[in-house]
């Protein structure tokens, strides 16, 4: 990224505010509604992905500790008792995690292999033809938006197949989400679902983020120390938008987002072909 203009670094940043309102706001979309716009201004996955990893696992970490921690302190203020962890009444007492740990570990099970085998994939593959795989992916998520009917699974089987699609996908670019939330959505509660989601990308990033440093990949380091506060100011807009949309169902959010998306996916395709 050294070789890029003002205006470019200045798009980057816009771009990675846009990153962390989102991710916040929503519980996903850092990557899927973020790197469309990356790799217009510099089409290459490759230099994006690890920032916006990183990026994640703070982030996502983050979050789970300070919700987790509020749920303990207001737990603790309603019940007036001081939590030993001794007694009968510890267990009633004890606060309630904010992430569904068993589905979590369900969901683990089942998108591993398919995600180990995306990370390769993500090394083997021209960045022509990712960034390509990444336009087209989007370009269907963005019409799935538009016409408010996202992704659902109604069986088992759709479950895992749709569990393992995005856990490939998430492999080879980060952008599974809305695959993997298809199916996570009718299964964890909605208070949940945001951590439980950041519990599952910190994890599966951990896992891409080892195999960039195991690859020797720039993980351009020195562009954390001034795209770490951008997301910083993003994500701090996001959580207060998360609380707004918990209290509202926002399909004409998603309506506009997906058309924002959708324009600039072919707009990509059609400069990467080109």
């Amino acid at each position: 990224m050294s070789d890029l203009s003002l205006i470019q670094y200045g798009l980057i940043a816009l771009i990675f505010i846009w990153s962390g309102f989102v991710r916040s706001g929503l519980g996903f979309g850092g990557a899927v509604l973020s790197l469309p716009f990356l790799l217009l201004v510099k089409d290459d996955p490759l230099v994006f992905l690890p920032i916006i990893a990183v990026h994640l696992l703070v982030f996502s970490s983050l979050t789970i500790w300070m919700n987790n921690r509020r749920s303990h302190n207001s737990k603790g203020s309603k019940s007036g008792q001081k939590l030993t962890g001794f007694g009968p009444d510890a267990a009633t007492n004890a606060p309630e995690s904010t992430v569904d740990w068993p589905y979590l570990r369900r969901m683990l099970g089942i998108m591993l292999v398919p995600k180990l085998i995306g990370v390769f994939g993500l090394f083997t593959l021209p960045a022509n033809v990712l960034s390509t795989i990444i336009f087209v992916i989007v370009a269907i998520y963005s019409v799935s938006y538009i016409i408010n009917r996202p992704f659902h699974s109604n069986s088992k089987t759709v479950d895992v197949a749709l569990l393992m699609a995005g856990g490939y996908i998430s492999g080879t670019s980060l952008i599974g989400a809305p695959l993997i939330i298809a199916v996570a959505a009718q299964h964890v509660a909605r208070e949940k679902l945001r951590d439980t989601l950041f519990g599952l990308w910190f994890i599966l990033v951990l896992i891409k983020l080892a195999a960039f440093i195991w690859v020797g990949l720039d993980l351009q380091l020195i562009h954390h120390l001034w795209l770490l506060p951008c997301a910083a100011i993003g994500h701090v807009i996001g959580l207060r938008f998360h609380e707004r949309i918990l209290k509202a169902e926002t399909p004409v959010f998603f309506r506009l987002l997906g058309m924002v998306l959708l324009v600039v996916s072919c707009a990509g395709m059609v400069s990467v072909l080109l």
